[in-house]
């Protein structure tokens, strides 16, 4: 079997002032970063980021195991077998982080026969948005370390700089670092942190802004730390706001790449769903739903992250409301929430049981008034009788469902879940509503989060989290929607609770506070904003020849 990486390349890819015209696009309209690899240009933006009529599809999936369940590539799978359909079609996916990359789980451009190509370039630097934004989360950094050194006119406590700073690489050594040693010199000893790029408040800004004025404005409003006072110190008193955003002046403009089947395909943005809000930038969808009939999109990890955030975060900021939402499920994933340790051994038992996690999924889209189809993501290790009994139960829990195996064969093997699609999006029958109200106060926004969509029976909150709301509340901030971090591999906060976990309570241990991004991020769990490699990192098998050939790469 040929791996991805060879796929793509033995793959002949179009010119992008090709692919560009397939969306009504003109050689004007983009600036070419190389020959397969294209930024859209302001004007374009300005122009089409109003948004249109277009049908917009989300793509997730039920609790992932650890390698993932191919929803990226049923996103790009689905947008290439609507293009077959004689659908004009654009998708919008993150950009990958090189720490995952180098990790376990691998990058984010697909796979098999639905990818998103260049693959090499696009898990590996791609056009330099996360280096943008690392630099200028960076940037920040020093200039804070730096008013510290020169008097602390704002009397900012060092101790309460909240401001860490990012590294685009799983690295657990930088979780909790000590700054400024060596002497005066050499700046203010303080405790800092390291979170990935993916977590930073600029990626997620980035994500949410509407041009370059939005965004700075945004950055503007982020909280770096607190004064002796206890009021809150944002970085426009700390002023390099300007700078900021003259190093992301082109990380704003989203990527228009195409699919191994020469479809085109928008990749712009990064942030995890398990420490952020986990979906593309706005502005591509925007944009997407202006030049496409059908824009397919995904959100990180299950309904209970991803999703829940693009419909109470992204839809609210883009003043969406999607037409469908598309649910992955494998046999391999029903197993784990089964209790199964061996996902390749055939167990229709453990199936059984794991389909309560997958039916906990679906009523948490149903919640928002959306219809959901299920898409069953076929792997080479599932057994025909495996494939057939999924198909059974979703027939009893009465869900339009359909089998792909894009990764083998492309849009041909979506073909049936495109059907679904364009049956579900003609029938116009959501109802779309985000969860709560943005004037609850915000330990009811997450207590409805908590019990509607994970299970649980209640929120407990640490001293820390509790003096966190106090804070939240006399700065007047109470008004933002909730970006929960918590691990994706459980409905609850604890990643060893499968299936459909009830009769626990969420634990808060901290709630951190997004001002420029525009919402509040509790902490639950064990969770932490800076992942580590695995044992047996990906970086291991990658490899490159003198001609540049790359090798390894999945």
């Amino acid at each position: 079997m040929k791996s991805d990486v060879e796929i793509a390349q033995e793959a002949e890819l179009e010119p992008m002032v090709d692919i560009a015209s397939k969306i009504g696009l003109s050689e004007d309209d983009i600036e070419p970063r190389g020959n397969y690899k294209a930024k859209l240009s302001m004007d374009t933006i300005r122009r089409y980021r109003d948004g249109g009529n277009g049908k917009l599809v989300l793509v997730t999936t039920m609790t992932p195991t650890r390698g993932g369940e191919g929803k990226t590539t049923v996103t790009i799978g689905l947008a290439q077998a609507l293009w077959r359909k004689g659908e004009k079609t654009l998708l919008g996916v993150r950009e990958p982080s090189i720490g995952p990359t180098m990790g376990i789980k691998g990058g984010a451009a697909g796979g098999g026969y639905s990818q998103v190509l260049p693959m090499e370039d696009i898990n590996l630097h791609f056009t330099g948005d996360l280096h943008a934004i690392g630099t200028a989360h960076n940037l920040l950094s020093a200039m804070i370390n730096n008013h510290l050194h020169r008097g602390n006119e704002l009397n900012i406590d060092p101790r309460r700089v909240v401001w860490p700073r990012v590294v685009d690489m799983n690295d657990r050594a930088l979780r909790t670092t000590v700054v400024g040693l060596g002497g005066k010199a050499h700046g203010m000893p303080m405790e800092n942190s390291f979170g990935i790029t993916a977590s930073s408040e600029v990626m997620a800004i980035l994500c949410l802004a509407n041009g370059l004025t939005d965004l700075k404005e945004r950055l503007s409003r982020m909280i770096i730390g607190y004064t002796f006072k206890n009021e809150p110190i944002t970085a426009s008193h700390i002023g390099g706001v300007g700078a900021m955003g003259a190093l992301m002046k082109h990380a704003i403009k989203p990527n228009l790449v195409q699919t191994i089947e020469g479809g085109p395909a928008f990749i712009h943005g990064g942030p995890f769903a398990n420490i952020a809000h986990g979906t593309s930038s706005l502005i591509s969808t925007k944009v997407g739903l202006s030049l496409a009939d059908y824009f397919i999109t995904e959100a990180g990890f299950g309904s209970d992250l991803g999703a829940e955030k693009f419909f109470d975060i992204v839809c609210r900021e883009g003043n969406f409301s999607p037409d469908a939402v598309v649910m992955v499920a494998t046999v391999r994933a029903l197993k784990r929430q089964g209790g199964a340790k061996d996902l390749k051994k055939e167990d229709l038992g453990a199936m059984k049981k794991g389909l309560a996690n997958l039916s906990k999924h679906l009523e948490n889209v149903q919640m928002f008034g959306l219809p959901v189809i299920v898409a069953i993501n076929r792997f080479p290790s599932d057994t025909d009788k495996e494939i057939r009994y999924l198909e059974e139960l979703c027939d009893n829990i009465q869900v339009p469902y359909a089998v792909v195996d894009v990764h083998q064969k492309g849009g041909e093997g979506g073909l049936e879940l495109a059907d679904e699609v364009v049956k579900v999006c003609e029938k116009d029958t959501g109802r779309f509503s985000p969860l709560y109200s943005l004037k609850e106060d915000p330990r009811d926004k997450i207590y409805d989060i908590a019990t509607k969509i994970y299970g649980a029976k209640d929120v407990v909150y640490t001293q820390k989290a509790s003096r966190d709301l106090r804070r939240i509340e006399r700065n007047e901030l109470g008004d933002l929607p909730i970006c929960m971090v918590k691990t994706h591999s459980s409905l609850s906060d604890d990643r060893k609770l499968i299936g459909r976990p009830s009769g626990f309570e969420l634990k808060v241990r901290e709630v951190r506070v997004s001002a420029g991004a525009g919402f509040l991020i509790p902490m639950a769990g064990d969770i932490t904003t800076m992942p580590g490699l695995p044992s047996r990192p990906a970086a291991l098998d990658i490899d490159v020849d003198e001609d540049g050939r790359i090798t390894g790469l999945f």
